[in-house]
C-alpha cells in the first residue's frame, strides 16, 4: 500500500487519508470544541500563575502550561485534519495522557510536591475528570472511530 504522504488538496490537508483526512465532522467536531476550551483555561490559568505566582508553586504552574501547550497541539491538529495531522494528534493524545496519569498518580503519592493544584492533578478531578476522559476518547476516535466509509 502506497502513502501519498506529500499530496494535499486546495485547503492543505493531506488527502491520502481519504474518509479520515476529516477529523471535524461528528464526534470531532466536539473535540475540537472540548480541546479548544481547555486550551485556552489552561493557557490563561498559567499565564495567570506563572506571571503573579511562580515562586509559590513552580512546577505546577509549569505544568499546567505544558498542558496548555499539549491541547493546543491537539486541537489544530484537530482542525488542520488530513493524516499527517491524525498521527501528530494521536500522539500529542498519548503525551497528554501520560501527563494525566503521571501528574495524578505523583499528586496523590506526594501531595508536598505540589501546593498548588495543576489541570492534570488528581487525574482532572478539578475538571471533572475530562483531563483523563480527553485523551480517551482522542485515541478511540483517531485510531478507529473516526473512520467512516463515504
Amino acid at each position: 500500500m502506497a502513502e501519498h504522504a506529500g499530496r494535499t488538496d486546495t485547503e492543505g490537508t493531506d488527502t491520502a487519508a481519504g474518509p479520515r483526512a476529516d477529523l471535524r465532522r461528528g464526534p470531532g467536531r466536539l473535540l475540537v470544541t472540548l480541546y479548544g476550551v481547555f486550551t485556552v483555561g489552561a493557557a490563561s490559568r498559567s499565564v495567570y500563575q506563572l506571571s503573579t505566582r511562580f515562586d509559590e508553586a513552580p512546577v505546577a504552574y509549569l505544568l499546567s502550561a505544558l498542558a496548555a501547550l499539549v491541547y493546543a497541539f491537539i486541537t489544530v491538529s484537530l482542525v488542520r485534519g488530513g493524516e499527517r495531522a491524525r498521527r501528530v494528534a494521536l500522539v500529542c493524545c498519548a503525551a497528554e495522557l501520560t501527563g494525566v496519569l503521571t501528574v495524578g498518580t505523583w499528586t496523590l503519592v506526594d501531595p508536598s510536591a505540589f501546593p498548588d493544584a495543576t489541570v492534570w492533578s488528581d487525574y482532572g478531578m478539578g475538571y471533572l475528570f475530562l483531563p483523563v476522559v480527553l485523551p480517551v476518547t482522542g485515541l478511540l476516535w483517531l485510531r478507529g472511530g473516526g473512520s467512516r466509509e463515504g
